[in-house]
């Protein structure tokens, strides 16, 4: 469920990344998009990359279980593709950059990228995976109990107006 929730997550992202207006805007310079992206690297984000491409190279591998006679094609067909799929998290590790320079100043970029190279940032970079997925478990959990709430809170005002909910 986790693994799914971060899937959605990244995915979610990368929609967003891609429609958003500000992707039409005006470009950001070197030095901006470099400090972008470091802070786009410092951050952890890539883990997210990594959380929906890996899980593809490893179905592919998961073929040579029905069929054991292509494992070794299969194992080097996987070792052309790791690197092809490397530069494709570029490509969207790029994208990140590109986002966020366009809506922070280089300035304020460069602040966060020291905050993420200070021990308070590395270590919330550490525990940011396992805070998510708590989140992710307390979301689903806290959904559920709103959704009750509403309905209870809805059906008892709609009582009062003479109205009757099912």
């Amino acid at each position: 469920m986790i693994r799914n929730a971060s899937r959605l997550a990244a995915t979610s992202f990368a929609l967003f990344l891609l429609a958003s207006p500000a992707f039409a805007q005006a470009q950001p310079s070197a030095s901006h998009l470099a400090v972008a992206r470091e802070v786009a690297l410092a951050s952890g984000m890539t883990r997210s990359f990594d959380a929906m491409s890996e899980p593809f190279l490893v179905q592919l591998q998961q073929m040579n279980v029905t069929r054991p006679e292509i494992k070794q094609d299969l194992e080097q067909v996987v070792a052309i593709i790791r690197p092809e799929l490397e530069q494709q998290k570029q490509k969207m590790l790029d994208n990140a950059a590109r986002a966020f320079a366009l809506r922070l100043s280089e300035s304020e970029l460069k602040d966060i990228a020291a905050f993420y190279k200070s021990p308070a940032g590395a270590k919330y970079v550490q525990v940011q995976p396992g805070v998510l997925d708590d989140i992710v478990r307390d979301l689903a959990a806290w959904t559920q109990q709103t959704s009750q709430f509403i309905m209870t809170r809805a059906r008892e005002e709609m009582g009062k107006r003479g109205h009757q909910l099912n």
